[in-house]
């Protein structure tokens, strides 16, 4: 089975590069914008893949015609998106519609699995089953939303994989996540507002690249909720990377959503129903606190290997 992975270098892409270069049964593609950034060399092709570039799409589908594409590329920060739609629209959007028109052109074969968000709701009902109306609020939850409609409305094969939060450990460490951001300042006694007004259902990396896995192999189309189990406010998951590292929370100071006069509207209150991802893929999702160590296992590991380079 041949899977192309785009966005390899970040958060996702690498760890389904990862779980799939070891995998005897998968022939592995992996691309991403600019030089190949993993430790790991070996067990896949890497190719530059440029996914706003409609030619390079086309050129890339034609070359290797894979049995699954997973499109984990993609503009994500939210408020970024705001101040800069056109280029969120053409990584989140038109960049779906030449992967459609590529697979309808060139392999009609390829099951293309989309990653998208629960951003794509207003929040005002959650958590969501895969069956609620989209109701975004900001721009990257908009262009998020037409690139489910671009996928729904084609003639390909498709799944969409919807997930909320996405945390872990990467080669590069270019970014922090919410698991070490609360950690590190509150080791260093620093005072860190949280958001009191905002539930989410973190999502392990490792969780959601399984379930993106499980989703490819079992060739199960239709849309998918694949996050962490449980929906909490992000001052109860801050609270509890404390407990689990006995911190002092003295240092946590609750505000609200308001306050923080942020570019983008975020929906109050998301989390998934994972129902039919756990009948239907047999996904079974970490809860938080193993996640945490997880993270932490991982990030041991990371500082072990920089010390020795």
């Amino acid at each position: 089975m041949k899977i192309l992975v785009t966005g390899s270098n970040g958060l996702l892409g690498q760890k389904l590069v990862y779980n799939l270069a070891y995998d005897s049964s998968v022939e592995l593609v992996a691309t991403a914008r600019g030089e190949n950034r993993l430790k790991l060399q070996s067990g896949y092709v890497y190719e530059q893949l440029d996914i706003s570039n409609q030619l390079e799409v086309e050129q890339i589908v034609a070359k290797h015609k894979p049995d699954c594409i997973i499109n984990t590329a993609a503009m994500t920060n939210v408020d970024e998106c705001e101040t800069n739609p056109k280029n969120c629209n053409l990584l989140n959007t038109d960049a779906v519609q030449f992967f459609v028109d590529a697979i309808e052109n060139h392999s009609p074969q390829t099951h293309f699995i989309h990653l998208s968000t629960d951003f794509i709701f207003d929040g005002e009902n959650g958590p969501y089953d895969e069956e609620a109306i989209a109701n975004p609020i900001s721009i990257y939850g908009h262009s998020k939303w037409d690139a489910e409609k671009i996928v729904q409305q084609s003639n390909i094969i498709w799944s969409i994989v919807r997930t909320i939060i996405v945390y872990g450990i990467t080669d590069n460490m270019s970014r922090s996540n919410l698991v070490l951001w609360a950690k590190q300042n509150l080791e260093n006694h620093k005072e860190i507002n949280v958001v009191n007004d905002q539930y989410r259902s973190p999502t392990l990396a490792e969780d959601l690249a399984d379930g993106c896995i499980l989703i490819a192999k079992k060739k199960a189309e239709g849309i998918y909720n694949i996050s962490g189990p449980k929906t909490e406010s992000i001052l109860e998951l801050v609270y509890t990377v404390a407990d689990y590292f006995n911190l002092d929370k003295q240092y946590i100071k609750p505000i609200t959503s308001a306050s923080l006069n942020q570019t983008a509207k975020r929906p109050p209150r998301t989390g998934f129903v994972l129902n039919k991802a756990r009948k239907e893929l047999g996904y079974n999702p970490h809860t938080f606190t193993e996640g945490i160590k997880v993270v932490m296992e991982q990030f041991d590991s990371f500082q072990l290997d920089n010390i020795k380079t």
